[in-house]
């Protein structure tokens, strides 16, 4: 097998469950959870006689969609019916958009390691979700929970620009955190509210499209990675054995790491796709996007570059923090308690301490023990000399444990100030040298290792409370003399 003759193509295909109350075409409820079938009214099931109105919410969450990744907006689209037959697909057919979306182009801006690309977007519509077919707990049967049937979904579609499974997880993380940035969708991926499909195929550089594989619902960034990557090794040995892809949809399996066939892939044609005869046009004036627009918050783009302009972080720095919505906040937050001035000390403890507790204690960023104010009071006090950087992680510890509801508080109750008086630190100075005579001829002879055996030892006189830097120039200066 030798990938480095085959270009790897892939485009995505995003479900966002859109975050109204009631479904896109009923006032049926889309709460997840709810006993199967209890939520499913005759509209979603589309009983004799009853007709779809469209939820006004979903329309505008599709607007904001468009508003953020710089799309057309399009001021007539129609909805249409996209014909096939599933079991939990009640209808017989779902109601989406083909030939007119709602929104159409734009792009998303996706970084791979140090390096940053832009993948435009074709297209994103409306449309119903269908139900859920349930297999386990029913003796070797199936079991059909219509509830999510009817809720409202964007689907976002990528051109086929994507070139590894790493970028295509790149892509997937910042498409999952704006939507959730712009409050349209709540991103939870094990209760399937995103989930992306991936059309993988292969070709010789500069050849045209190779034949794709469509993989169905994968709603891990993990199984999404492992999926691509097994299906192109599986594409290439088949090609270089001389056979041919068979266009196909399929599924992965994450408990063999493999992905299998599901059923041949449908064109566009064998849908019958034709305008839904019960839903007018959805007509979208310049007036409406314009007040969509006074409710976007600031861009995940435009902070990031606020951050490095106005605050001076590194592109780095700036595009961590802005990789979450919750993670930007908490940071804006800190610097307007503790001072623009502290920006990077900042960043340092939210991308650092911070996060590090968070992943080990696996807590999101809402669950922090350790509010904005409070960290913002610890910074101050490191960068105003009250604290060394070591008693900084001392006092966090217990902010993080809630002994204390301010950094001030816990540094005067645990006696935790920094000692930089110069005489005082002096004297203990004089007094490790006097008591490590050793150690101070090896220095002398040559040997650093000896220097900071001495300064652990000063610091250790002073309980870990004296600055590290001013013990360091102290000993240096007491030794070279």
């Amino acid at each position: 097998m030798s990938a480095s003759n085959w270009e790897v193509v892939i485009g995505l295909e995003t479900h966002a469950q859109l975050s109204t109350v009631s479904k896109i075409f009923s006032g049926a409820a889309t709460a997840f959870g709810a006993a199967p079938n209890t939520q499913a009214c005759a509209v979603d099931i589309a009983l004799p006689g009853v007709l779809p109105v469209l939820n006004r919410g979903a329309v505008e969450r599709a607007i904001r969609f468009g508003l953020a990744v710089g799309g057309r907006i399009a001021p007539r689209s129609v909805f249409a019916r996209k014909n096939y037959f599933y079991p939990d697909l009640p209808k017989g057919y779902q109601i989406s958009q083909y030939e007119l979306p709602v929104v159409g182009g734009g792009s998303v801006s996706v970084r791979v390691g140090d390096e940053e690309r832009t993948i435009r977007l074709t297209r994103a519509h409306l449309e119903e979700d269908a139900g859920k077919s349930l297999h386990e707990d029913f003796h070797g049967r199936t079991g059909i929970d219509l509830n999510r049937a009817g809720t409202p979904l964007l689907e976002i579609v990528s051109e086929p620009e994507l070139r590894s499974a790493a970028e295509a997880v790149a892509y997937a993380r910042t498409l999952h955190a704006l939507v959730r940035w712009i409050d349209i969708c709540d991103g939870n991926l094990q209760e399937g509210s995103f989930r992306c499909d991936a059309n993988v195929s292969l070709r010789r550089p500069g050849a045209p499209l190779g034949t794709r594989c469509e993989i169905k619902n994968l709603n891990s960034f993990r199984f999404l990675e492992r999926a691509i990557e097994f299906e192109v090794r599986r594409q290439i040995d088949i090609l270089e054995d001389g056979g041919s892809i068979v266009q196909e949809t399929r599924l992965y399996d994450p408990d063999r790491d493999e992905t299998r066939s599901m059923r041949s892939k449908e064109d566009a044609q064998d849908y019958r796709y034709f305008p839904d005869p019960d839903l007018l046009p959805l007509d979208i004036d310049a007036g409406w996007i314009d007040a969509v627009r006074t409710t976007m918050p600031e861009l995940p783009g435009a902070m990031r570059l606020r951050f490095q302009e106005q605050y001076g972080l590194s592109a780095y720095d700036a595009a961590t923090l802005t990789a979450q919505r919750e993670i930007a906040r908490f940071f804006q937050d800190t610097l307007d308690c503790a001072g623009a001035e502290l920006a990077k000390p900042v960043a340092n403890w939210i991308l650092g301490e911070v996060s590090a507790r968070l992943n080990r204690e696996e807590l999101d960023l809402s669950r922090a023990p350790v509010a904005p104010a409070q960290l913002a009071g610890l910074v101050r006090r490191i960068a105003d000399g009250t604290l060394s950087n070591a008693l900084g992680k001392k006092v966090f510890d217990a902010l993080w444990n809630g002994k204390g509801a301010t950094a001030d508080e816990i540094i005067e109750r645990q006696a935790l100030k920094q000692i930089t008086d110069e005489s005082a630190l002096e004297r203990i100075i004089d007094e490790v040298l006097a008591a490590n005579q050793k150690s101070v001829e090896e220095f002398r002879a040559g040997k650093e290792k000896a220097f900071n055996a001495l300064v652990g030892q000063a610091m250790k006189a002073t309980r870990g409370k004296a600055n590290p830097q001013q013990i360091n120039d102290l000993l240096r200066r007491r030794l070279g003399s």
